[in-house]
């Protein structure tokens, strides 16, 4: 998706579509008088206000069809309360217009302008308000068809947003456009990998869109293949991959825009597809289990917005990437495996496989002397009986570090919530033949997945992400489209700019 940045007056900016977002209220804001004049219709957009049809609660939408002016549609869209308007708010604003946008097809809707009714900022600045629009545009307009033949009702895609802002802030809303480009192209791909079929998106798959990126930006790439993880030693990856014909990858990126300086590591889960081993999972909705790479997806997508913004940090990307599946060769319950750190694992339920091939990651970041890891994973169901589908689940090894990433996430629209890591929750993996378990049973099933990759963080400090709540949708919901989220693309690139005093 291209963006552009429109200084104009809204009753002059010549657009198919434009989208302007206000916070509640019963009367049309003054900003809006002008354009509502230009509509002609005797104030029709301030009738649509005042009538309570339009009541700028959030996701809220109102298309009005203006009988003068340069605008060939209005869409009023709703922030909710004035006092809680974030950049979030207006991110989440923008992709209803976006999403509204697509959906309306005919000629003329593959681009839209959207502006936030001035009394409505509630003080957003506007390098955040250029970014947040962008952001959202990209989250909203974003569909997949491209496995089909023929889709039903075929609509044009939105290629393009117009940021509007006032000509005093052009200049910081330019940078933050810039910004919401390159995460929003992040996001987008991110999305795209995640939709992709477990027979199409393979660990070699990964590994492959890996390499488009590193010859693209010039990253450093490693991968590492069946062979090399052998002679690595990396035995917890290799138990889960024993099990499929696909072969194992192990994916290494490196951006290197700090000197010297210690990198910041982000570790993706990549398993492309879970049917949860010899302790299968039940067949209802087990073909989602495509996105249980969502994390690697994040880690890939965050890797393309730091190919276009280049800030000045080095970053070193992780993918562990397998299968898991049910054969004559699939790891069982009972067996033990060693690990790349030397530690032994009793395999309890080998539909945790998640923790094993990021424990051999955690395990072999250290030679990079992280300065910060922090992993996603779509990890435990337990997840989303702790959180639903609204929070990511967070754990770790420093308390400083837990505090920055819910606050890039805060920033990011994808909200963290804590979850302890008390000594206490270490007796649920003790093992009577190894050094530990890889499940501790039904209680605390979260927590017990932290815990399990605390033992492989020593030394560095770590945060780990449970992404399995929010990683998909189950059903469309008004600022995006079913299935994958793009979750942890937005955080992870707000937590590395942040870092980076971008």
């Amino acid at each position: 998706m291209k963006s552009t940045l429109v200084t104009a007056p809204l009753a002059q900016i010549e657009t198919p579509l434009l989208a302007i977002a206000l916070a509640q209220g019963s009367t049309l804001p003054k900003s809006l008088g002008e354009l509502d004049r230009a509509a002609g219709g005797g104030g029709v957009l301030a009738r649509a206000v005042a009538s309570g049809d339009f009541k700028g609660k959030r996701d809220e939408s109102l298309l009005v069809y203006p009988g003068g002016g340069k605008a060939q549609r209005i869409l009023l869209v709703g922030l909710g309360k004035g006092a809680e308007v974030t950049r979030s708010a207006i991110r989440r604003a923008a992709a209803v217009a976006a999403k509204r946008t697509r959906g309306l097809g005919g000629a003329g809707a593959t681009q839209f302008a959207f502006a936030v009714a001035s009394e409505a900022r509630n003080q957003v600045a506007p390098r955040d308000l250029g970014q947040a629009i962008v952001e959202g545009a990209a989250q909203g307009a974003w569909v997949f068809t491209e496995l089909k033949a023929a889709p039903e009702d075929p609509k044009p895609e939105v290629e393009a947003v117009a940021v509007v802002c006032d000509p005093p802030e052009a200049t910081e809303a330019a940078a933050g456009q810039k910004v919401g480009d390159a995460v929003g192209a992040g996001h987008q791909l991110a999305r795209y990998l995640q939709m992709q079929p477990g027979n199409v998106c393979t660990p070699s798959y990964l590994a492959q869109r890996a390499k488009q990126l590193a010859e693209a930006y010039g990253f450093g790439l490693t991968v590492l293949d069946r062979a090399a993880l052998q002679r690595e030693a990396m035995g917890a990856l290799l138990a889960v991959a024993q099990g499929t014909a696909e072969e194992p990858r192990f994916i290494v990126l490196e951006y290197r825009g700090g000197g010297e300086a210690p990198p910041v590591a982000l570790v993706g889960k990549g398993v492309t597809f879970d049917a949860g081993g010899i302790s299968i999972k039940p067949a209802q909705n087990m073909e989602d289990m495509k996105f249980d790479m969502s994390g690697a997806a994040a880690v890939l997508g965050t890797f393309e917005a730091l190919g276009r913004l280049k800030p000045k940090l080095n970053v070193t990307g992780l993918i562990p990437s397998t299968e898991n599946l049910p054969s004559g060769t699939a790891v069982k319950p009972g067996d033990v495996v060693k690990s790349h750190l030397g530690k032994t694992i009793e395999i309890i339920n080998t539909d945790a496989e998640g923790r094993l091939i990021l424990c051999d990651a955690l395990s072999y970041v250290r030679r990079f002397k992280p300065a910060a890891v922090l992993d996603a994973a779509t990890l435990t169901g337990a997840v989303v009986v702790a959180l639903g589908h609204a929070a990511i689940g967070v754990m770790g090894n420093d308390e400083a570090l837990i505090g920055e990433v819910r606050d890039a996430g805060e920033r990011a629209g994808e909200r963290c919530w804590p979850l302890p890591l008390w000594d206490d929750y270490r007796e649920l993996l003790k093992s009577d033949i190894a050094d530990m378990k890889n499940s501790g049973g039904r209680g605390a099933g979260t927590i017990a997945g932290g815990w399990f990759l605390r033992e492989f963080a020593n030394g560095f400090p770590w945060v780990h992400l449970d992404i399995a709540g929010t990683a998909y949708t189950e059903g469309e919901v008004p600022h995006q489209a079913k299935g994958p989220t793009g979750i942890g693309v937005r955080l992870f690139s707000e937590f590395i700019l942040k870092r980076a005093g971008a």
